[in-house]
């Protein structure tokens, strides 16, 4: 597989994880689904799923360039990530909505 398309891989891990770990809290959950916070068993797997995706980011990252090059491209990617996903919280929230379809329009 081409280099390329691995970090690009990498880089949609990591807004995938990082969206995910913002979904996890009671707040973001709100400014995208409206309403109460997401169940425990939720907001664990939600977790559990960003930590998932970063590492799996890693993963990528590392497959790709040699270790000292491919952790600080991870950091980029993680920087990138994060504010992509805080910029995306600001400006139209329902868009992260798509990273849990699988709950439905109003379902926690």
């Amino acid at each position: 597989m081409p280099d390329a398309l691995l970090l690009l891989l990498a880089l949609l891990a990591c807004v995938a994880g990082m969206g995910w770990l913002a979904l996890s809290m009671d707040v973001h959950w709100a400014q995208v689904k409206g309403g109460a916070s997401p169940s425990p068993a939720l907001a664990k797997a939600l977790r559990l799923g960003g930590a998932g995706a970063l590492l799996a980011s890693l993963v990528l990252c590392l497959t790709v360039d040699s270790p000292s090059i491919a952790v600080l491209v991870w950091f980029m990617a993680l920087a990138g990530a994060t504010l992509a996903i805080a910029f995306t919280l600001t400006w139209r929230a329902s868009i992260l909505g798509m990273l849990v379809f699988w709950t439905g329009p109003g379902a926690r």
